[in-house]
């Protein structure tokens, strides 16, 4: 039993990470949707600071080279800019038609995973990738009104939707040059360093720039320290489970938060077409399971 956890140990912590991650959009969504997507984005960051903060004095800080201070600057203004439109789309838009389309990252990444870190999946995490793709494509049909291209079609008319795939496009470079780092340092430093340094510096340049005042923050911290508690807890599992495994498999399971954003979109939300779309999870599922089963 041991033996097992310790060899999956990827996937218990990527899925805890999917877990997290979906559970943190809710709560941003319940909570901060009334802000702007500026103090949307900051409310997490801001009450995570401390955390991250005393987190750095219990790490050990590792032999730091180039290639570590590359990839780490470079991804901090690459991160910023995601995140911020990343809480523009699940503002606007459904959650059930915003962050399925998440789905597209581990495709991203078949080329990104190569061209930076040589990792080339074989036949059985290609199919699993794009099983999860094609997962993606049913999450957003409707019923009422289904052509082929209406899937498509719904990125034109839901700019959460076409904002989300984009950013499916960017954080496979993001997820990729964070990994470098850490491969290059090690998975808790990296976490805990790069975090609290990216949310600094969003807010302080939102400070700078006239987009949040820092007294809003102190309007709702219980919800603040939640929403900066599973902000944590999401770095710190995805920093470990990425390191452990190919980049693209590792955002595939962790893409499973696309399913549980699904639940709480139709639970919390009361957003319409949820057994469609949960259906379309249950494939991106499979995807997910031919993977670790398979793919290597």
């Amino acid at each position: 039993m041991t033996l097992l956890f310790s060899t999956h140990l990827w996937l218990v912590l990527s899925l805890l990470t999917a877990i997290v991650a979906a559970t943190q959009d809710a709560c941003a969504k319940k909570f901060f949707s009334h802000l702007s997507h500026y103090e949307m984005t900051s409310y997490p960051m801001f009450y995570a600071i401390p955390m991250f903060l005393t987190a750095l004095f219990f790490i050990d800080v590792p032999s730091l080279d180039k290639e570590f201070y590359i990839n780490f600057i470079i991804g901090i203004p690459l991160n910023g800019f995601c995140f911020l439109f990343y809480n523009k789309a699940i503002k606007i838009s459904p959650l059930s038609l915003t962050v399925p389309y998440l789905a597209f990252t581990p495709t991203f990444i078949i080329g990104t995973g190569y061209l930076f870190l040589d990792e080339v999946p074989n036949i059985y995490g290609i199919l699993g990738i794009f099983t999860t793709c094609i997962g993606g494509y049913i999450l957003n049909i409707d019923i009422n009104n289904y052509g082929f291209f209406e899937p498509f079609k719904a990125i034109f008319k839901e700019t959460g939707s076409w904002i989300m795939l984009v950013l499916s496009f960017l954080f496979s470079f993001a997820a990729v040059i964070g990994k470098v780092a850490i491969l290059h340092s090690s998975p808790l430093f990296f976490s805990v360093s790069f975090f609290l340094s990216l949310n600094l510096f969003v807010i302080i340049t939102f400070f700078l720039t006239g987009k949040i005042q820092l007294k809003t923050f102190a309007k709702m911290p219980v919800a603040g320290l939640f929403t900066g508690l599973f902000y944590f807890v999401h770095v710190i599992c995805h920093g470990y489970a990425i390191v452990l495994t190919k980049a693209a498999y590792m955002i595939s399971v962790k893409r499973l938060s696309i399913l549980i954003s699904i639940v709480y979109g139709g639970i919390i939300f009361n957003e319409k077409n949820i057994v469609i779309r949960f259906c379309g999870g249950l494939l991106m599922l499979s995807g997910a399971v031919l993977i670790i089963l398979k793919g290597k």
